[in-house]
């Protein structure tokens, strides 16, 4: 268990500091990127449609990122003052801040743009209920993700590692474990960034429509992917094991205990699956996180199915004992 939320906790750290150092790289770089476009001063407040305060270029690029990084760190240190329980109320405030001040400052640079003076600039009425409505969905993602990285601890009392295990009469048991790769994590965090620098540079008219499509579509998928099957939590109940992909466990995969023929250890390695990730070959298929211990099942049709993760032998003793209680009888 002291394993899992050390792995827990070194994926969320990095996850955090990407997303911090990202959010602050976009923020300061918007405006000197659109600089040749721009007045001396950034129109940066508005009393209604009419723009009422102003700031120089430089300020308009670094009073936000500094904001963004002062609330980020405020955020962090407040969680982990209220501990592993604070994970969806910090996932939330982050993936809404960042989104917001984002999306505002694309906001006051397409208001500015192509003017010579800041007390022409345009509305940014539109532009900020278009970012509260993202930012609402990022910080309810945001939520999502950290309300399932908060996993119960449940009492041990599955003893070793043996093929099959002992289920007392009366008792039910499950095994739940999960297993992150931080390499994949900040891979993903990276590509997801590239994709939204150019989708937020389009917003503000920085760059055509065609030019960002051609630029965030690549790397949009390429970072939802990563994502995806860069985290995953294999649970063996009663009702016999699914195995679920990413921060809020879609896509899923599930086996009925009576559908599993046997469930083994069996330790793999990348080279022999064809990489990293969800991979189809020889073997079946091959959820590779890292190398080791896999949790392999044989399932009464189709390829078996392995899985990288912690307590492996734990599971597969658990899964055998569930599937031979519901074998059919002759």
């Amino acid at each position: 268990m002291t394993d899992l939320v050390n792995t827990e906790k070194g994926a969320a750290r990095w996850g955090t500091a990407v997303w911090t150092a990202g959010v602050a790289a976009v923020l300061a770089a918007l405006p000197p990127a659109a600089g040749g476009r721009l007045p001396d001063r950034l129109a940066t407040h508005w009393s209604g449609s009419a723009p009422d305060g102003s700031m120089p270029l430089w300020a308009a690029a670094l009073v936000p990122a500094a904001v963004w990084v002062v609330l980020a760190a405020a955020v962090v240190l407040g969680g982990r003052r209220a501990g592993s329980s604070s994970a969806s109320w910090v996932g939330a405030s982050l993936s809404a801040g960042g989104v917001f001040l984002a999306g505002a400052q694309v906001s006051v640079v397409r208001a500015n743009l192509d003017l010579a003076d800041w007390r022409d600039a345009r509305s940014t009425g539109a532009g900020m209920l278009v970012t509260a409505v993202a930012a609402g969905a990022a910080g309810a993602l945001g939520w999502l993700a950290g309300r399932r990285a908060v996993m119960p601890a449940g009492p041990d009392r599955t003893g070793g590692g043996g093929e099959v295990m002992e289920i007392p009469a009366g008792e039910r048991l499950v095994w739940l474990s999960r297993l992150s790769n931080p390499w994949l994590h900040l891979l993903g965090a990276v590509t997801g960034l590239v994709a939204l620098a150019g989708a937020l540079a389009a917003a503000g008219g920085l760059v055509g429509g065609g030019v960002a499509w051609a630029w965030c579509t690549p790397f949009a998928f390429a970072s939802l992917g990563l994502f995806a099957f860069a985290s995953v939590q294999a649970r063996v109940s009663e009702a016999g094991l699914e195995v679920a992909f990413g921060p809020l466990g879609r896509p899923a995969r599930r086996w009925a205990a009576a559908d599993i023929v046997s469930a083994r250890v069996e330790d793999r390695r990348p080279a022999q699956v064809g990489g990293w990730g969800y991979r189809l070959g020889g073997l079946g298929t091959t959820v590779m996180l890292r190398s080791g211990p896999c949790l392999v099942v044989r399932p009464r049709k189709g390829a078996e199915f392995a899985v990288s993760i912690d307590d492996a032998a734990r599971g597969a003793a658990l899964l055998n004992a569930l599937a031979e209680r519901r074998q059919p009888q002759a």
